[in-house]
């Protein structure tokens, strides 16, 4: 089996093609960002010139299409339908978009407590238009509990509305009414875009004449959904750059230290992450993108506009670095100079013309009075020290996470790294430079200039499904499928079973979709007694399961 991996960087796009744990080809073009598409596909193309074609084909993209269009706000109109219930003022979350509010009510335990309202039901055609080239998300309060009120408003839309519909709890299982909103808001409105996106792969394989089994698209948490799946859930695949890292890392790596820092160093950004006793971080509660809380599944990153082509800032307190990118560099054709010039006019990398480099740096030193080595030398200075206050920030907010199990109190993680990985083309240069700086051990990733594209080939499937148990009412729901069920002896059905039960039901699922033999685990549980008039009456049993995701080694 032959595996391309394509990410989509904010300087270029790159390709890498396996064979199994080997590498067989990498392929590097610059990115497009008025055309994501052609990128991809140049990016493919060239790839596939090293396809020798004994075997088939699989094709797995990290795309920052939905990403792009929420930052830069391209998405289309969107308006959300909202049953919030007593006790919620919508007004007073100000949410930068329209919520219309229906009257109707599930409650906590997802029991309709008051039905919708048929007459405001019919008035949605006034308040939401046709919907042409807009989009509409329904979210209801706990919908997580009960998708029933959803559904209804979901119905309804279907036989006059003509734009994208999202429904809420097909996105998430959790609780967080105000995330719920937003993560459906944020998937309706890039929906069509990544409609288009999908038809448009479609076309464009239909004509390659190769063997091709799948495409998949990498996700925020560092797993695959199917490409057909990613018009349905797009939401899913915002951040996956820097999950590509955290793959590429765990693909690549020697290092076998318990906790480590992941540097991603690009051309327009460096990206951050962090692993604690073997595992990668996921945020705790979702992803935030643009000032946007989801809850969406992530690994935990941050992101600095800190690059090899970032532009320079020169002044009496010394120079300071991005965040902006500057173009191109100077070396390569650009106007303005960037830390790749001073890594090229101090010949530690071989990019573009050394003389136009060492030109530019002249005329920079001659304004401040300097020899340009000693200028060179300042600006990866800079660069090096900017980047290790960014990572004495990022480890003192994880330090200021409050604990909250008991378990975490008594024996609160060492989360301090003792090793620093380092990917992306500038990290031979910069990452020894910050492990001395942070006084550590390091490693820059064999095929590191395209070890994001590796990580986007080798990472795996994941799957999540929450279960909902209330043994009073004797009802199960899996929002996720938008099913209800009863549960036939609601006296026995204890916590165990809840887990066995959603474990089972996401063995079917991710069975059903090719995936076989995946690692299952549980990601959050909870349970409770129900109690009224001094006696217990039933249990309320949560669970969350998924596929963990995985990556496939490599050898560097």
């Amino acid at each position: 089996m032959y595996i391309i991996g394509i990410d989509v960087g904010g300087t270029h796009t790159d390709a890498a093609l396996l064979q199994g744990t080997q590498v067989v080809a990498l392929a590097k073009v610059p990115t497009d960002h008025g055309d994501l598409f052609s990128s991809t596909r140049q990016a493919l193309e060239d790839i596939l010139v090293q396809y020798p074609g004994d075997g088939p084909l699989k094709l797995q993209l990290s795309t920052t299409l939905s990403t792009n269009a929420i930052v830069e706000g391209r998405g289309v109109p969107t308006q959300v339908v909202a049953v919030p219930g007593p006790g919620v003022n919508l007004d007073s979350l100000r949410f930068p978009f329209p919520v219309h509010k229906l009257s109707g009510y599930i409650d906590h335990r997802g029991r309709e407590a008051a039905p919708l309202d048929p007459v405001e039901l019919n008035g949605l055609r006034d308040v939401l238009g046709s919907g042409e080239g807009e989009a509409a998300a329904v979210v209801g309060k706990f919908s997580q509990r009960n998708p029933s009120h959803e559904q209804v408003i979901g119905a309804e839309l279907e036989k006059w509305y003509r734009g994208t519909i999202s429904l809420g709890h097909r996105l998430s299982g959790r609780a967080n009414f105000p995330r719920r909103i937003t993560t459906a808001y944020l998937n309706a409105s890039v929906a069509q875009q990544q409609l288009g996106f999908v038809k448009m792969w479609k076309d464009v394989l239909g004509k390659l004449n190769i063997p091709l089994e799948d495409v998949l698209i990498l996700k925020a948490d560092g797993g695959t959904m199917a490409l057909q799946e990613s018009a349905l859930k797009p939401i899913e695949t915002i951040l996956s750059g820097p999950a590509a890292s955290t793959m590429g890392v765990q693909a690549l790596t020697s290092r076998e230290d318990a906790n480590y820092l992941i540097v991603d160093i690009g051309g327009t950004t460096t990206d951050l992450a962090v692993v604690v006793e073997g595992e990668v971080l996921y945020e705790r509660d979702g992803a935030v993108i643009s000032g946007y809380r989801t809850l969406v599944p992530a690994v935990l990153t941050r992101s600095l506009g800190l690059g090899g082509d970032s532009e320079l800032h020169f002044s009496p307190d010394g120079i300071r670095v991005g965040p902006r990118r500057a173009g191109k560099p100077v070396c390569l054709g650009g106007e303005g100079l960037t830390p790749t010039d001073a890594v090229t006019a101090l010949e530690l990398a071989q990019v573009g013309s050394r003389s136009q480099a060492v030109q530019a740096l002249e005329d920079q030193a001659r304004q401040l009075g300097v020899d340009w080595p000693e200028l060179a030398e300042r600006i990866i200075q800079a660069f090096t020290a900017q980047l290790a206050r960014a990572v004495e920030d990022l480890y003192r907010e994880l330090e200021s996470i409050p604990l909250y199990t008991v378990r975490e109190v008594l024996n609160p993680p060492d989360l301090r790294p003792t090793a620093v990985v380092g990917l992306g083309a500038p990290a031979p240069v910069f990452i020894p430079k910050l492990a001395q700086f942070l006084n550590l051990p390091y490693e820059v990733l064999p095929f590191s200039a395209g070890a994001n594209a590796i990580g986007a080939a080798a990472a795996q499937a994941t799957l999540g499904l929450t279960l909902h148990a209330d043994t009073e009412l004797a009802r199960i729901t899996l929002p996720e499928l938008g099913r209800q069920e009863e549960i036939r002896r609601p006296l026995f059905f204890d916590l165990a079973k809840a887990r066995s039960r959603v474990e089972e039901e996401l063995k079917e699922l991710a069975q059903a979709q090719g995936y076989q033999d995946a690692e299952i685990y549980v990601v959050e549980e909870e349970s409770f007694n129900m109690v009224r008039g001094f006696r217990t009456v039933g249990q309320r049993h949560m669970v969350r399961a998924q596929l963990r995701p995985q990556v496939r080694r490599v050898r560097g």
